[in-house]
């Protein structure tokens, strides 16, 4: 699966995982995501979104494949570099994961952890990591809570405050996934938008797992969409048809559902 000619940021060669209990959650997946691209993964529950997106940045590893990281030295991910490749990868997670009897600023702090030493992490941070911590919450509105608890925030101003403690890791790829799961749709939108504006201005690679198709048509650059730990289809926002999504979502275990989806996939995969 090519992306345009633009410079490649990503590229997945043949990535698969199985689980300890030998569950094959991801087939060999070859994906090339290029710098900038905003890519929205789709699929139900259990199409291997998640663990698509948690074998990029290492949560999860693969048994089979190659991750190939524009800039990452050696080129793709192995043990030897896999802390640079973490501290360029950022993600947003659905839980916010914020620890919530912290201040904003220090939550968004935390993001910086990755670039420090074992040993540096013991220190105060200093004046510049706060500035800088700070120049993070302004952009994602929240800079008049930088000092209020995290736990006093709404679902919408916590991801936000997720999404601030990913940018300040100066990463070149992020990662989110199904951040808006949670969220009621006007703040769901809300949070994409500042999430999508931020990635284009910043010209920053943005892979997002989602379930809302309406959402992916209106922010995708290009959609992937998985079924059964496999990509089905590959495509612009508005190649997403009715089939298209029925064959994403549709119940596994029936007849109907199974055939539908067989017949599609063909079609639906570009080479």
């Amino acid at each position: 699966m090519q992306t345009s000619k633009r410079e490649t940021q990503l590229n997945l060669k043949g990535v698969s995982v199985t689980y300890g209990d030998g569950h094959r959650a991801l087939q060999p997946t070859h994906l090339s995501v290029a710098r900038g691209e905003f890519l929205v993964l789709l699929g139900a529950s259990g199409a291997g979104k998640s663990t698509l997106l948690r074998s990029i940045n290492g949560l999860v590893r693969p048994d089979g494949g190659q991750i190939e990281v524009h800039g990452l030295p050696g080129g793709a991910v192995s043990a030897r570099n896999l802390r640079e490749h973490r501290r360029r990868c950022a993600m947003v997670f659905q839980q916010h994961h914020l620890i919530g009897r912290q201040t904003v600023l220090a939550n968004v702090l935390m993001g910086k952890l990755a670039s420090r030493g074992s040993l540096a992490s013991l220190w105060p941070w200093s004046r510049a990591d706060k500035l800088q911590a700070l120049a993070v919450i302004d952009r994602v509105g929240l800079l008049d809570k930088a000092l209020a608890r995290a736990d006093t925030l709404s679902g919408g101003q916590q991801q936000r405050v997720g999404i601030a403690r990913a940018l300040v890791q100066g990463p070149n790829l992020l990662l989110a996934d199904e951040p808006v799961a949670s969220l009621d749709p006007a703040t769901a939108q809300g949070v994409l938008t500042l999430l999508h504006d931020i990635c284009k201005k910043d010209r920053l690679t943005a892979i997002v797992s989602l379930h809302q198709v309406n959402l992916a048509r209106l922010f995708a650059d290009r959609v992937v969409g998985m079924r059964q730990g496999q990509v089905v289809f590959e495509g612009l926002p508005a190649q997403l048809t009715k089939d298209v999504e029925s064959s994403l979502y549709a119940r596994t275990g029936t007849a109907t559902a199974t055939s539908t989806t067989e017949s599609l996939v063909p079609t639906l995969v570009h080479a």
